[in-house]
C-alpha cells in the first residue's frame, strides 16, 4: 500500500541556536514547509506561541527553556498538531507523562530531540549489542564531560531547567543506556556536585556507569564516550578530538581493535528531519514514545526525586 507525503507546515517556537539548527536541517533536507516562527527575542517573528496556534500548521517545533517544553507540547497537541521538542521533555517524569499521554490523546506523532540516536557511531554500537554477538551484557560506562557551561542564566536556576548537568547531559546518556541496553534499573546510586544545580553527577544503575559534568578540566571540549563490555566481546562510540559532533564506533575481540565507523557523518538535526517526514506521511501517535517516560524516571530516581 502506497504512503502519500506531503511537505508539513511547520511553526518553530524559540530560535536560539539550536533551535535555529533545527529549522535549517528541516528547510536543507525540503521535509517541511517553514509556516512561522515565534521568537520575543526576533523582530520579525512571531511573540509567542499562542500566535503561533492561530496560524494553519500541521506540526510545531519547540526549542525553548526547559520550563516551559511540557506546557507547551501540551497546548499544541492539545490543538491537533504534531510536536518535535528539545529535550528534556519535561523537568520531571511526572512533566513528561502528560506530555506523552496528551500526544496518545491526540493521536499525534511526538518526538524529542534525544540526538545521539541519530549518529551512525551510536547506531552502530546498538546494532552490535541488538545482534547478540557480544554475549552476556556484563559492564557499560557512559561519559559526557563539557569542558564549559551553559552561557544562559536560566540553566543555573534549577525552578527553570529542573536540575543542572544531569538533566542536561545526562539525559542522553539514560536515553541512550535504554535504547542501546533496554536499562531498567533494580538499583540506583548516585552523587551529584554542585550548586544551585549540580556541575558533577555520577550514577550506578545496576550494571552501568554514567558520569556527566560542565567545566571539568578535561582538557578538550567534551568528553563523550559509550562503552558496552560482553563475554564475546565489547563495542565503544568516542568522540574524536574533543569534538561534540565527531564520533568513532570500535569492536573489541580481546586484544583486537576493529573500526566500524569514523567520521564525518551529518547526524545534527536527522532526528527533526526524520520527525517531518513521519509528519508528512500523516502518522499518528508512536507508542514509542513511552521511553520518553521511562528515560525521564531513571532520571528522577538518579535525582532521589
Amino acid at each position: 500500500m502506497s504512503v502519500t507525503v506531503t511537505r508539513p507546515r511547520l511553526g518553530f517556537l524559540g530560535l536560539g541556536w539550536i533551535g535555529r539548527s533545527r529549522l535549517d536541517a528541516i528547510a536543507a533536507a525540503d521535509a517541511a514547509e517553514v509556516g512561522a516562527i515565534a521568537d520575543p527575542d526576533l523582530p520579525d517573528a512571531l511573540d509567542s506561541l499562542d500566535e503561533l496556534l492561530e496560524r494553519e500548521l500541521d506540526g510545531i517545533v519547540i526549542a525553548t527553556p526547559s520550563a516551559s517544553h511540557a506546557e507547551q507540547a501540551i497546548a499544541a497537541l492539545e490543538h491537533g498538531l504534531a510536536v518535535f521538542c528539545q529535550k528534556p521533555l519535561g523537568r520531571t517524569a511526572a512533566e513528561s507523562h502528560a506530555v506523552v499521554e496528551a500526544a496518545r490523546a491526540a493521536d499525534r506523532l511526538l518526538g524529542v530531540d534525544l540526538s545521539y540516536r541519530y549518529a551512525d557511531a551510536f547506531r552502530a554500537a546498538h546494532d552490535v549489542v541488538h545482534s547478540g554477538e557480544l554475549g552476556e551484557i556484563l559492564a557499560a560506562n557512559l561519559v559526557f564531560h563539557n569542558a564549559y557551561g551553559p552561557d544562559k542564566a536560566w540553566f543555573y536556576d534549577p525552578t527553570l531547567a529542573g536540575g543542572g548537568c544531569l538533566i542536561d547531559l545526562g539525559v542522553h546518556l539514560v536515553d541512550l543506556a535504554v535504547w542501546i541496553l533496554d536499562l531498567d534499573p533494580v538499583e540506583v546510586r548516585s552523587r551529584l556536585h554542585g550548586r544551585p544545580v549540580e556541575q558533577l553527577a555520577t550514577a550506578e544503575l545496576d550494571h552501568v556507569r554514567l558520569a556527566c559534568s560542565w567545566n571539568l578540566h578535561a582538557g578538550r571540549e567534551a568528553v563523550i564516550e559509550a562503552t558496552v563490555y560482553g563475554a564475546d566481546g565489547g563495542v565503544a562510540v568516542r568522540n574524536v578530538g574533543g569534538s561534540f559532533y565527531d564520533f568513532r564506533c570500535v569492536r573489541f575481540r580481546g586484544t583486537d581493535t576493529e573500526v566500524l565507523v569514523e567520521p564525518p557523518d551529518a547526524w545534527p538535526g536527522r532526528a527533526a528531519v526524520e520527525w517531518a517526514r513521519r509528519v508528512g506521511a500523516g502518522e499518528g501517535f508512536d507508542p514509542g514514545a513511552d521511553e520518553y517516560v521511562r528515560v525521564a524516571t531513571i532520571v528522577d530516581r538518579i535525582y532521589g526525586r
